[in-house]
């Protein structure tokens, strides 16, 4: 996997990422990152990349020309157009299912916007998707970009040392995780769960799931509309349900 991500502020997206298990990633060759300074297109003596809004208006805006000369020199070198993600509330929710996705592409073109966004030509010109990583304003895409490359980076073959882990953490049949252990057995007086150090691997994996189920009717209840279950396990969902519903009568 390759990212490339247009940018006003490279070293904040080169620093961010360089680390942890996505920085061995690029040690390794699993995917690379490249930061294209958007700036570096401005015509302008000064490098200038905005100007106040037609119409009035607070802030100011990114000039379509850098944005775009940016992106065609980055297909002119690499000989592909890829896909282009804008980082922008207004776009479509960023969740593992988009994830999944993403990470079956090649390369990927992260679009970070600043100031009060970009002219609106430039994104008609060379936007392929529009994502949000929620429904709040950032100061910029950097963020939301580095957040989603850490995301998609994780599903890219190699780059955990698990292969598994990717597949069974929170999300997957859109459930949110199980509970995780470790030594000491006992903490504070609170001891790991006797299932647990069983050995017993069918009744840890049935107690896992349990507990996955658990866990999401209690803190995001919206996705088990969508949960792959097991007729065993929307029997022990409805038993959960009822427990809750006679708790709060």
């Amino acid at each position: 996997m390759k990212y490339y991500i247009l940018t006003l502020f490279p070293e904040m997206v080169l620093q961010g990422l360089n680390t942890s298990i996505i920085g061995r990633a690029v040690d390794k060759g699993l995917i690379s990152m490249e930061a294209v300074n958007i700036r570096d297109y401005s015509k302008d003596k000064h490098n200038h990349v905005d100007d106040a809004p037609y119409g009035g208006g607070a802030g100011m805006v990114m000039q379509p020309g850098p944005v775009c000369d940016s992106y065609e020199a980055l297909c002119q070198r690499i000989g592909k157009r890829p896909r282009v993600l804008y980082m922008t509330p207004q776009g479509k929710v960023f969740n593992q299912s988009v994830a999944q996705e993403l990470a079956g592409e090649e390369e990927l073109v992260f679009l970070c916007g600043h100031y009060e966004g970009i002219d609106e030509r430039a994104l008609e010109r060379i936007v392929t998707d529009y994502l949000s990583i929620g429904d709040y304003v950032l100061t910029g895409g950097e963020l939301p970009a580095m957040v989603m490359i850490d995301c998609i980076s994780r599903l890219v073959p190699g780059v955990l040392n698990n292969h598994v882990s990717a597949e069974i953490e929170s999300f997957h049949d859109n459930l949110l995780e199980y509970p995780q252990y470790t030594r000491p057995e006992i903490y504070e007086g609170k001891q790991v769960p006797e299932v647990l150090l069983s050995g017993h691997h069918k009744k840890i994996e049935e107690w896992r799931r349990q507990q996955s189920i658990r866990r999401t009717l209690e803190r995001r209840p919206d996705l088990l509309a969508e949960a792959v279950l097991t007729k065993k396990e929307e029997m022990y969902l409805e038993t959960l349900k009822a427990e809750r519903g006679g708790e709060e009568e």
